[in-house]
């Protein structure tokens, strides 16, 4: 039998900006429970709750200072309790994100093991002497500059790959990993049914920390040949399933965000007789329209190769492992004003498109909060705007060493992290709903025509069609077992592709730009059934369709009525 999440899906709560109870601006456990009823709506399977850990929050609680509290902004202990038990009786269940690559440098293993280089826990993380006055290698932050820092108290630089307020555990120590388990089954026994483990394939460093290759006029360079994929990591990951969920009964979930990730590799992580992880959420396709050497550097978006990446990660993982889906997380812009189309007339029509062909594919769809409103980035404007780490050490960056300014703003406005921070658009109100204060992060101007309260109350909306789309996914097999065939790949503007039982078809289509298109399909499909459309007054199929913009449809045949024809 199929496991149960090969059939769910998965909804990222991002606290600090989902619902807030007690008016202080930020989000928190009891505006969740308060908002559960949106999720039930949905229909979603589990929820992924990004870090509530108590936490200084220089990186908004991915740098985590103890992993058996709650931080005082988001609750307590017994509210993290209220709400499990809460999630659980809506048949539900809750995954927990799990940041162990590195702690917060206030965790007290930290505050131990820069008290001395003769402290018990000195190699509980990565320490090294200077090279030659500098730091040990060139590697480089993901949040701008050296990957190292001084600590002139011990005389020695410790390692970490993002902010220096979090520093990187060593993996090679065993208590280390030991430490990691015991946190894990703590919190299984608290009831939560999972993890979401961040940056986890970066748990086992390349032996000596080599340098790496250079690049032109950068003195620091993010080292993924380095600290990815690792020579233990394998070993580090089925060491801590067997020892976490070895003997336990129960219906768990681990995914591994693993940024750099191969095919190859992700076939090892998810290959169920390794015994690794559930699934992978790789990053392919989230560098397409960026630079190689700058994030921020927007390339624009070449659909062809959106398509190929994404088709090529179905193709390897089809016979062994699982893909995770996802368009958006906390990391990422909104994707209806990256790959979609945010202009009033077309923005419901392309996030629906989007969606469609996200859900469509084989693999675990992931939603991230308020894509399911088809919520856009804010406008953001200026420097003072930003208020997430990545981004303010950016432009700092770019300051200092005189670079173009102008040009920093318009590439942090599109593909800055805060964009999927902004507050949930609940209603019109001031406040979009979200709190009584004054939110951390300003509430998009557009939740006035843009919220949940007008889109659970109609039957067209961006929300009414995600949760079809949910629906579909519960009800179709196919959706999770099927075969996945691309069509047209090399066409700019249109998403085509087939799912395929012995006794079942699907044609997933969807014009992805503004022109209508024409699209001969096959006599195969002409008078196929109609499962959902995102346009008004779609009809059944024909051998030709005419697609107006942004429309998506998923069409269905039973195989008998192929029988003999030529596969589309």
């Amino acid at each position: 039998m199929s496991p149960w999440w090969k059939s769910a899906v998965v909804y990222q709560i991002y606290p600090r900006s989902f619902a807030d109870s007690d008016g202080d601006g930020i989000g928190d456990l009891g505006g969740i429970l308060h908002r559960l009823d949106h999720l039930a709506a949905l229909g979603v399977d589990v929820i992924w709750l990004s870090p509530v850990y108590r936490s200084p929050q220089a990186d908004n609680g991915y740098d985590i200072s103890d992993y058996r509290d709650i931080d005082p902004l988001f609750g307590t202990l017994a509210d993290i309790d209220t709400l499990i038990a809460e999630v659980h009786a809506l048949g539900m269940k809750l995954v927990m994100d799990l940041v162990v690559n590195h702690t917060s440098a206030e965790h007290p293993w930290f505050t131990e093991s820069r008290s001395s280089p003769d402290n018990p826990k000195r190699d509980w993380y990565i320490w090294r002497d200077a090279r030659d006055g500098v730091e040990p290698n060139n590697w480089g932050s993901f949040f701008s500059g050296p990957a190292w820092t001084w600590d002139p108290g011990t005389e020695q630089f410790y390692l970490h790959l993002f902010d220096r307020t979090q520093p990187d555990l060593n993996w090679h120590n065993p208590e280390v990993r030991k430490a990691v388990q015991d946190i894990m089954v703590w919190w299984l026994d608290r009831g939560v049914d999972g993890f979401r483990m961040d940056v986890i394939n970066f748990i086992s460093k390349a032996d000596g920390l080599p340098d790496a290759r250079p690049v032109p006029l950068q003195r620091h360079v993010i080292a993924f040949d380095g600290f990815a994929d690792g020579p233990r990591v394998h070993d580090y990951l089925a060491e801590l399933t067997r020892t976490v969920f070895g003997g336990r009964d129960g219906e768990y979930l681990t995914v591994g965000e693993m940024p750099g990730v191969t095919t190859e590799q992700a076939r090892l992580y998810t290959d169920p007789a390794r015994g690794e992880v559930d699934m992978v959420f790789q990053f392919e396709h989230m560098a397409i329209d960026q630079s190689p050497t700058d994030k921020f550097e927007d390339r624009g978006l070449d659909l062809v190769a959106l398509k190929a990446t994404m088709h090529r990660w179905q193709a390897a993982l089809a016979d062994t492992g699982w893909n995770s889906l996802y368009w958006s997380n906390h990391d990422q812009p909104r994707v209806v004003s990256r790959f979609g189309d945010d202009d009033p007339a077309y923005w419901a029509a392309s996030a629906k498109a989007l969606a469609t062909v996200l859900h469509g594919m084989r693999g675990t769809p992931f939603i991230y909060q308020g894509e399911e409103l088809g919520m856009t980035n804010h406008p953001f404007r200026y420097p003072q705007d930003y208020r997430d780490l990545e981004a303010v050490n950016y432009y700092d960056d770019v300051l200092a060493r005189g670079g173009d300014t102008a040009q920093a703003l318009i590439g942090l406005a599109r593909m800055s992290r805060d964009n999927a921070r902004t507050p949930i658009q609940w209603d019109a109100g001031e406040h979009a709903g979200f709190s009584t204060g004054e939110p951390w992060l300003p509430v998009n101007p557009n939740h006035r025509w843009l919220n949940a309260e007008v889109q659970t109350a109609t039957t067209d909306s961006v929300f009414a069609h995600y949760r079809a789309l949910i629906r579909l996914r519960h009800e179709l097999p196919i959706l999770a077992e099927g075969d996945f065939t691309p069509l047209f790949p090399d066409d700019p503007q249109i998403w085509a592709y087939t799912r395929a039982t012995a006794e079942h078809r699907l044609l997933v289509i969807a014009n992805c730009g503004r022109d209508t298109r024409t699209v001969d399909i096959g006599a195969e499909w002409e008078g196929a059934q109609l499962l959902l459309g995102n346009l008004p007054g779609t009809p059944a199929a024909s051998a030709s369709l005419e697609l107006p913009a942004w429309d998506a449809r998923i069409y269905s045949i039973a195989c008998h009525a192929a029988a003999g024809r030529r596969p589309a």
